[in-house]
């Protein structure tokens, strides 16, 4: 009898943990990787959108624009753990963005400040292991198998906030690396405007889930200062990229969202690009009809639009 009273305390104290999980939103399929499921945790209210998954169709928006939208890393970790999880996300978001553009010599700082600021949410160690890993497999050029490496790191990062209970801090860091990824969408979209790498940033529904996920955060982090400046920022990209299917973000809409998300990387990073265009002006195109810039039909498709090429 003892030992089943344990036993019902314990799942008593496990459900209690879970309950505010299962009410979690699902992942978009278009934003999971299979294996990223079938981890031991198995179902989608224990796992978050993988930043590689994410990342995947930057290949497809190349000549990305590198040089112009490289940050200092972060010379200081933050006091505040919302913020050092944020970081986190931008930072494996960075490390995919310079393995996109095969970039090794900007991984090491990457990995190194990703190390320092993981140690604060308590997976040093888990960090430790891949940063290494990494080193290894950048100095033979091995792109996809960094790719891999980032996205494990992802996931041990993940894991230990599962156990330490701390599944908020892995839902912020995939909500930064989107909004990494949907920045460097914007820009490659840009200088020159490209109507067709513009068709990949209109997709409501995935920005939905991560609004939505907002809300599941407790509500210490939802009164987060920031937080609610990055919710309120996201319910605006929503409302500028719901569009009809057959139609395309303009380039004074693209850029007009290119620079809302730039001010909440800015922020989060604690640093500015290192090169500053025209690409995230907001520019006003005078129109003479006094009607709205038509938008032509394109091809769409993406990971940041949400939809997987085959």
């Amino acid at each position: 009898m003892p030992n089943f009273k344990h036993f019902l305390q314990s799942f008593l104290a496990l459900s209690l943990w879970i309950a505010p999980l299962t009410h979690a939103q699902d992942i978009p399929d278009e934003l999971l990787e299979d294996e990223h499921v079938r981890e031991e945790f198995g179902i989608n209210q224990f796992t978050t959108p993988s930043i590689k998954k994410i990342f995947n169709d930057l290949n497809r928006l190349r000549p990305l624009p590198y040089e112009e939208l490289k940050r200092q890393t972060p010379t200081k970790t933050p006091t505040d753990r919302t913020k050092v999880a944020l970081t986190v996300g931008l930072l494996l978001a960075d490390g995919f963005f310079a393995v996109e553009a095969e970039q090794f010599y900007d991984l090491e700082p990457v990995g190194r400040s990703l190390l320092d600021h993981a140690k604060v949410l308590g997976s040093g160690t888990r960090v430790s292991s891949r940063l290494k890993s990494m080193l290894e497999k950048g100095a033979l050029s091995d792109w996809e198998e960094l790719k891999n490496e980032l996205a494990h790191t992802q996931k041990d990062v993940e894991k230990e906030m599962v156990m330490i209970r701390d599944v908020d801090a892995a839902n912020l860091i995939s909500l930064a690396g989107w909004l990494r990824a949907f920045e460097i969408g914007c820009a490659a979209s840009l200088n020159p405007y490209d109507p067709e790498k513009a068709a990949t940033l209109a997709r409501p529904e995935i920005i939905e889930y991560f609004i939505l996920n907002l809300e599941t955060l407790e509500p210490r982090i939802q009164g987060n200062e920031f937080v609610s400046e990055i919710g309120a920022k996201l319910e605006n990209i929503k409302e500028r990229v719901t569009i009809p299917k057959q139609e395309i973000l303009v380039e004074e809409e693209v850029r007009e969202l290119h620079g809302i998300v730039e001010a909440l990387v800015d922020k989060a990073y604690g640093s500015e690009r290192l090169i500053k265009s025209s690409a995230t002006a907001i520019k006003e195109t005078p129109n003479n009809s006094g009607k709205p810039a038509v938008r032509e039909p394109t091809a769409t498709g993406g990971v940041i639009s949400g939809e997987v090429p085959e």
